[in-house]
């Protein structure tokens, strides 16, 4: 069974090809012992760094670069992923051993970095039909992610040498600011101004609860589990956009991906994690038990999370942007503009609500049907 769900890379995609004969080459010079030249795979993904596997006989690396054409390089800093792991490993086992950092790009076109290859199983929006868990199965599955992102904000950011990477306080501010300033920069003309949404969180702006190392795109998907016990998370990957920031943010932005069972079909539709199991926590029971690991107390979580849903929108609309003025082809891009279109409705109910629950679903029959067309409409024939 556990073979049948760890992930597996594919070939590599037209146009993102590596040279096998020139990076064995540089590798034999840099890692010991090593011989022959590699086998190269790669992991499907999105639209961030590339991910490749190496395979020397029975040894197994990674390769991650930045996507074909990216000149630039604060979008997708190696250099700074690579500082990032290499410095929190010691305090954080669950981040994966760094080998070296190649900002040489007559390599292969781009400056890269490789780590070890852990073997294990990363979960997606389904899991695989080879596996099936019960309730009493799912629940330390789940909590072992919330355990692992609770430990990773208890670090002392000082004692891992983590000062360069505080901007000082205000962290808060600092990101409902830049995140506001990017929508207005990609908003296209058939999507909302989310004008109310900034307001409010610009209203309701609390100061930095605290200061932490924080992940700042924790999801399921960057989470390797041990296959043989879906209790352990053998490692936590995707530092890309990790730093030192306030940890009620880092939870707010993961909980924007938290999708209940309950949720309506058009959110169903933007799941990216299997976090509508029946026993997976609710998202109010995720923000209890997290609180109260963290000695938080009282804590106004509403206005966490709609900030991660803002956020998610964000990402959505610089994507759609792109597709909106023709710089990509790809159709699947088509819906994200609905998607943002829904998140703007979706925000604004969770505002308006007289409740503060997190697991509240203020989407009417309405909303879900409107959007739900327009996503399966979108996506079929996009």
């Amino acid at each position: 069974m556990s073979n049948k769900i760890i992930d597996q890379p594919r070939d590599v995609r037209k146009g993102e090809e590596i040279d096998a004969d020139v990076i064995s080459n540089y590798l034999r010079q840099h890692i010991p012992n090593l011989e022959g030249t590699a086998n190269i795979k790669q992991f499907k993904g999105g639209a961030s760094n590339l991910t490749y596997q190496l395979d020397f006989g029975q040894e197994s690396y990674i390769l991650r670069r930045p996507p074909i054409g990216t000149k630039a390089k604060s979008a997708h800093n190696m250099e700074r992923e690579h500082d990032i792991m290499n410095r929190l490993k010691p305090h954080y086992p669950t981040v994966p051993k760094m080998l070296l950092h190649c900002a040489d790009e007559s390599i292969i076109g781009s400056e890269f970095y490789v780590m070890e290859k852990l073997r294990g199983f990363i979960p997606r929006a389904s899991l695989p039909k080879e596996l099936e868990l019960s309730k009493p199965q799912v629940q330390p599955f789940c909590k072992a992610a919330v355990d692992k992102l609770i430990e990773l904000h208890k670090i002392d950011y000082k004692e891992a040498g983590f000062e360069s990477y505080y901007r000082g306080e205000g962290y808060v501010e600092r990101q409902v600011k830049g995140w506001s300033k990017r929508y207005k920069k990609a908003q296209t003309p058939d999507v909302p101004d989310y004008e109310f949404v900034m307001d409010w969180l610009h209203k309701e702006m609390p100061k930095d609860i605290r200061t932490c190392i924080i992940h700042n795109d924790f999801r399921f998907d960057n989470l390797v589990y041990d296959a043989d016990d879906l209790s352990n998370v053998i490692g936590v990957l995707d530092w890309e956009l990790a730093t030192v920031g306030d940890p009620l943010m880092d939870l707010g932005s993961s909980m924007a991906y938290w999708i209940e069972a309950k949720d309506p079909k058009c959110l169903q539709l933007m799941r990216p994690q299997p976090t509508n199991l029946d026993g997976m926590m609710t998202r109010d029971e995720l923000a209890e038990y997290y609180l109260k690991e963290m000695g938080f107390g009282a804590v106004n979580m509403k206005y966490y999370y709609v900030f991660g849903i803002f956020r998610l929108a964000v990402i959505a609309q610089q994507i759609y942007y792109r597709f909106y003025h023709k710089q990509t082809t790809n159709k699947k891009f088509v819906f994200f503009g609905v998607a943002v279109q829904m998140l703007e409705r979706y925000c604004q109910r969770l505002i308006k609500s007289k409740s503060n629950k997190l697991s509240q679903y203020p989407m009417t029959t309405l909303d879900n049907l409107k959007f739900t067309s327009k996503l399966v409409i979108k996506k079929v024939f996009g």
